[in-house]
């Protein structure tokens, strides 16, 4: 199942007005109920250098992507927390844990 990105600022304010804000160790989500599954990463310039910043886009986008077959629809805006390294597991692991806590997850997760 594919998402659709975020990109209208409306579309931003309104999840972070309205949504519901989700910490866990190295991500911080938040979430509003939506019609389909919508995403948006927000990584800002204290993150690093551009490099360093789509690199880290990417990594949660591919996180993102692995659980979309089993997401209830809403939208979803990802902030990863500053740290020295981010990795693919680490986004993976958090964001599996805040769906389940959450129950925003059709079925269970393998």
């Amino acid at each position: 199942m594919k998402y659709l990105r975020i990109k209208k600022r409306k579309d931003f304010t309104k999840i972070l007005q309205g949504g519901k804000r989700v910490y866990c160790g190295t991500l911080t989500v938040v979430y509003f109920p939506s019609d389909r599954i919508k995403m948006a990463v927000c990584v800002g310039k204290r993150y690093g250098k551009s490099v360093e910043r789509n690199k880290i886009k990417r990594l949660l986008r591919e996180a993102f992507r692995s659980f979309c077959p089993n997401i209830i629809p809403h939208s979803f805006l990802l902030m990863p927390k500053v740290s020295e390294t981010y990795s693919y597991a680490a986004f993976r692991r958090d964001f599996e844990k805040i769906l389940k806590r959450e129950k925003l997850v059709e079925y269970e997760i393998n």
